[in-house]
């Protein structure tokens, strides 16, 4: 294996002191005039298959645990975080349609959420808003962040799984998978098939 140059090394460095996941711009703000991501394709082979990778996540990188390693270094004890039905189906929902209102939340889940379930969202990090839609009283719409591709292990939003894979892993309820195929029914006079939504 080559050694790295100088310029390399650096980003190398940079990466490795950082708190949060960079961007190409914050990279070359500590490193200078160079080529940012050549040094950094550079360092994820060179670091393929050992105990840290470095890794994207949207348009930030970082050092990360191998995740065949991971389970050496988390605690005995583990203080998971969880979200009510109506936090995940809020989460999901912003994260296959961003940007998206509170409004059009309601509207796919039917039902009125809380301003505590977003405040939930935001607090962990996981949605930001993200502008006003340009209609009639100017509704904020939320998106999701880095820090969710982060939690989740995503390079960007196109890794989020279709509604097939979540049929085959079983997270996808009976009932509603039930009302789904009658809903097509009726829509199209016949035996409708379940249509996903790919994410944008």
């Amino acid at each position: 294996m080559t050694p790295p140059d100088d310029f390399t090394r650096a980003v190398e460095a940079v990466l490795f002191a950082a708190e949060t996941p960079l961007t190409l711009d914050a990279i070359r703000a500590h490193v200078g005039t160079g080529d940012v991501r050549a040094a950094l394709d550079q360092l994820t082979a060179d670091y393929a298959g050992r105990g840290i990778a470095i890794v994207r996540r949207g348009e930030r990188w970082q050092f990360q645990t191998a995740p065949d390693m991971a389970h050496m270094l988390r605690r005995d004890r583990e203080e998971p975080r969880r979200l009510s039905r109506a936090g995940i189906e809020t989460l999901a929902i912003i994260a296959y349609h961003e940007p998206v209102t509170r409004a059009e939340i309601e509207a796919i889940r039917g039902v009125q959420i809380s301003k505590g379930t977003l405040d939930v969202l935001m607090g962990a990090g996981w949605v930001k808003p993200s502008g006003r839609r340009e209609v009639p009283g100017r509704p904020l719409m939320f998106a999701t962040t880095p820090a969710f591709l982060v939690h989740f292990g995503l390079q960007s939003r196109r890794d989020l799984p279709g509604i097939d894979d979540l049929r085959a892993a079983g997270l996808l309820d009976p009932v509603d998978l039930a009302f789904d195929r009658l809903e097509d029914s009726e829509d199209d006079g016949g035996d409708g098939e379940v249509a996903g939504k790919a994410a944008g």
